[in-house]
């Protein structure tokens, strides 16, 4: 039998462990950050105080939050497994979040160049969309790793299947409003971002759920992806008719972010798409 001293000591010893290994990977993280960002980040924050690099930045910063503590749960296998288990899906992530990036740039964002917005327009709608990009991102990878069962090769598999329903749905969503989602973003309508972004965590979050649990087959687990993913882009699609329709009755909420670019509709807007995707979550 153990002492009780020694008993009480191992989770403080696990404990310390892991925030020194969670430090440890985000000062990396940061460092991936700066050095693959393609500008000064340090001087985009202090200098110029640039609030759509800041948005953008702190999406990134939170979506390592999320990947870390998806590969911290589940049953201990001491600390020394921990630490390269954990350790290592994260640095993954990191990974990933910056491959996003680039994701971001050439397929979500396509029509504009992302650094001319973020550096000389400043543009805070498309760093809010880099940001919710970041945290849909963090999500899938968090879920692809959470369960028993997957490994490295499930966790890029759903990370890819992620990217290209974010994509598609940014696809079909540009085609169903009667304003170009692209065009308002260019502009600098940061209501358009801000409404846009909360479709992304919403996607994040259904696909999260779906990749989370136990990996049993490509074929039970591709079923079940696609079947969430297809439902909620046409969830959302009718979660913003419900929106315009009920939820702001007398007023168009396409009017209202098109035409006067009002925020606070972008953010209700943002709170419906994922507080309906939780509730879909939570009864599917």
């Amino acid at each position: 039998m153990q002492p009780i001293d020694s008993v009480l000591a191992q989770p403080l010893v696990h404990g310390a462990g892991m925030l020194v290994l969670f430090v440890v990977i985000f000062l990396l993280a940061r460092l991936a950050k700066y050095i693959s960002a393609g500008y000064d980040v340090h001087h985009e924050l202090v200098e110029q105080d640039n609030i759509a690099v800041a948005v953008s930045l702190a999406g990134y910063y939170l979506g390592v939050v999320i990947i870390f503590v998806g590969a911290y749960l589940g049953p201990s296998k001491g600390l020394l497994s921990d630490l390269v288990i954990v350790g290592g899906y994260t640095l993954l992530g990191v990974l990933l979040l910056n491959i996003a990036r680039l994701i971001n740039e050439h397929l979500l964002l396509p029509h504009f160049s992302v650094s001319k917005e973020l550096l000389e327009d400043r543009n805070v709608g498309v760093g809010t969309i880099l940001m919710a990009s970041y945290l849909s991102a963090a999500l899938v990878v968090a879920g692809a790793i959470h369960g028993q069962g997957g490994g490295l090769l499930t966790a890029l598999v759903f990370y890819a299947v992620g990217q290209i329903a974010l994509v598609v749905f940014t696809v079909i969503y540009d085609r169903t409003v009667p304003y170009s989602l692209h065009d308002e973003l260019e502009s600098g309508n940061i209501a358009a971002g801000i409404g846009f972004s909360g479709a992304l965590i919403a996607i994040g979050l259904i696909v999260m759920n779906a990749v989370a649990g136990d990996f049993i087959g490509w074929v039970e687990n591709g079923i079940d992806v696609a079947v969430q993913v297809s439902a909620i882009i046409l969830y959302l699609i009718g979660v913003r008719l419900f929106f315009d329709k009920v939820m702001l009755p007398g007023a168009e909420l396409n009017h209202e972010i098109a035409r006067d670019r009002n925020i606070g509709a972008g953010v209700l807007e943002f709170a419906v798409s994922i507080g309906f995707s939780v509730i879909l979550i939570m009864i599917v």
